[in-house]
């Protein structure tokens, strides 16, 4: 499909922010089925430290963060192949608390003096937490919730903090929320309380295999690797939620 490398074997190292790791994973075979010539590894991660470890040279094909920043911010430094730079999924913040959990059963909850820690990312480092705390701030209870807060790399580890009952709470994406069995969601960001949740996708120009880059962000966009997505949550980036 992507074909016209003949026998020749190309590899891909394709980082990507750590809430598609499912998803990902599950398109790899899929992306293998019509390209057998090109084998994938996956680095996940949260986007910041991604971004951090392409603009030091790591050998990276294609590069897909959680928010347009870290994009921008490769693109601003030359770094990667600007016709290949795309939308490819949104996503939503939501508020999960252990199963069993009745201590929060909304945003404002956050603020009773019983509940002692919540999870979201690192703002400073990884989109997850920036969102989170644009939600936060937009209800008017981030700075009074400082004191709570436990600040994770990325949002998986968020997830789990919630998943083994270590804290009374986390922000993560509504994608998260479904791969753990352990976390019930309690409420959905409310509308316009932070930036829309774009992941953008882009082939990163030092890469060695120019055309299995393209040839894989190409795949992500079309309806087969969408329908993964849309099967694990993610919204299309064309639509207008």
């Amino acid at each position: 499909m992507h074909g016209g490398l003949g026998s020749k074997q190309e590899h891909l190292t394709v980082s990507a922010a750590a809430s598609l790791k499912e998803t990902l994973e599950e398109i790899e075979p899929l992306y293998r089925h019509h390209t057998s010539s090109t084998t994938i590894t996956y680095n996940f991660g949260g986007s910041g430290t991604l971004e951090q470890q392409v603009e030091q040279g790591a050998p990276v094909d294609v590069f897909i963060s959680a928010s347009p920043r870290e994009v921008e911010a490769l693109a601003l430094k030359g770094l990667l192949v600007e016709e290949s730079r795309k939308d490819l999924v949104k996503n939503e913040v939501v508020l999960v608390v252990p199963r069993d959990s009745k201590l929060v059963i909304g945003f404002g909850d956050l603020m009773n003096s019983d509940v002692k820690r919540i999870a979201i990312g690192d703002p400073e480092a990884v989109p997850a937490g920036q969102y989170a705390k644009e939600v936060l701030t937009h209800l008017r209870i981030f700075e009074g919730l400082q004191p709570k807060l436990i600040l994770t790399r990325d949002v998986r580890q968020a997830l789990a903090y919630a998943s083994m009952g270590n804290v009374d709470a986390a922000v993560v994406y509504e994608t998260d929320a479904r791969v753990a069995t352990q976390v019930k969601v309690v409420a959905v960001a409310p509308p316009g309380s932070h930036e829309p949740i774009v992941y953008p996708v882009a082939a990163v120009k030092t890469q060695h295999s120019p055309a299995a880059a393209m040839g894989f962000v190409q795949f992500l966009l079309g309806a087969e690797a969408q329908a993964v997505f849309a099967k694990h949550g993610f919204i299309p980036a064309g639509s207008g939620t």
